[in-house]
């Protein structure tokens, strides 16, 4: 299941504890695919907190807590880790990350925790839903197989990787747009994540979280190409930055950006890598002139250009990035309106 409806069914789950009706939620998936993310990206749009609790690092006493001797018998000290309302607040996450990591032990001392909400005497406040990621076997990391009384306690969700998820996340994060553009023309190394290449000892390969990864090292070494096409390497893995070199260094030959969005007469690249590098560029521009005086004009002039460029599929995957981007105030300009029309059949969607 693509992110963004994983993200619509996270915050129904945890909007469902409010009726009791709260089903805890198991998300697979290989590393690097955002799993993690999404659970900390609901608890920041709810603004309630995100317990992790990595039951990996856990012995079953650290989840059950310490015995102590009380008029002759034996209670539990609770572990100051678990959700408390007095001190948590009433409504958060519990996460088990990295649950298919934890010894059976471990995971056996959770069963009761995720069904019934409690262990022995302590209960998890009815605000606070539960979640957990892990990976799959095949996925060369330290895995368990997940034991059916376990599995039975969740609903279970394969994480997909998409690139327009990525796409509106990475502009919503400040991802450098010639990495954007990159991936727009290669869309196969938004991921591609093989076992076999870690059993022959090659450790970094190109994922949505390895990508981010790359934005900083362009950051950092951008103005050393010495170093440049290593630190891309080191980043998503020799063949992923190799092409991610070579296609940065094309963008020389880009054509004047300042021309397009001024209105004036640009060239329009005949190169597919240029084309897609400039689409990517463009809706950088769009987006540092959000909120300025010249916004309606320069957006005006981008969709402009949208037009004017050869493969009709290019044009329409602009301007989905800046509807993406942008939102509603795009849809309000007669340059979009003369687009949509010159563009008839054309669907821009989330």
């Amino acid at each position: 299941m693509r992110p963004t409806q994983l993200a619509q069914v996270l915050e129904t789950e945890f909007l469902a504890t409010a009726e009791s009706r709260h089903t805890p939620v198991m998300l697979w998936g290989p590393p690097g695919v955002g799993k993690s993310d999404l659970v900390r990206q609901l608890g920041q749009r709810q603004g309630v907190p995100v317990i992790d609790l990595r039951l990996s690092q856990m012995e079953p006493s650290d989840l059950r807590g310490i015995p102590f001797r009380v008029d002759g018998r034996v209670e539990w000290a609770v572990p100051a880790m678990l959700p408390d309302a007095a001190r948590h607040g009433a409504r958060g996450v519990l996460f088990l990350d990295e649950i298919t990591s934890a010894p059976p032990a471990v995971s056996a001392a959770a069963y009761q925790l995720i069904l019934d909400r409690q262990l022995g005497d302590y209960r998890i406040p009815a605000g606070w839903a539960i979640f957990a990621a892990g990976n799959r076997q095949g996925d060369r990391g330290v895995t368990y197989a997940m034991p059916a009384p376990l599995a039975n306690r969740f609903s279970h969700f394969e994480v997909d990787v998409d690139l327009d998820d990525w796409v509106r996340w990475a502009w919503a994060h400040g991802i450098d747009e010639r990495l954007i553009g990159f991936l727009r023309f290669k869309p196969e190394l938004i991921f591609d994540f093989d076992p076999a290449r870690t059993l022959a000892g090659e450790m970094a390969f190109p994922s949505p979280r390895s990508w981010e990864f790359a934005h900083r090292a362009l950051a950092k070494f951008g103005d050393r190409p010495a170093l440049l096409a290593g630190a891309l390497a080191g980043c998503v893995g020799q063949a992923a930055g190799v092409e991610c070199a070579a296609y940065l260094d094309t963008l020389e030959r880009l054509p004047d950006l300042d021309a397009i969005c001024a209105g004036r007469d640009a060239a329009v690249p005949d190169e597919i890598d240029l084309q897609y590098a400039v689409a990517a560029a463009l809706v950088g521009r769009a987006l540092r002139a959000k909120g300025s005086a010249e916004a309606a004009q320069v957006w005006s002039h981008i969709l402009d250009y949208a037009e004017r460029l050869p493969l009709r599929e290019m044009g329409v995957m602009l301007v989905a990035d800046l509807h993406r981007s942008l939102g509603a105030p795009l849809l309000g300009l007669p340059a979009f309106k003369r687009w949509a029309e010159r563009a008839a059949g054309v669907l821009l969607y989330d």
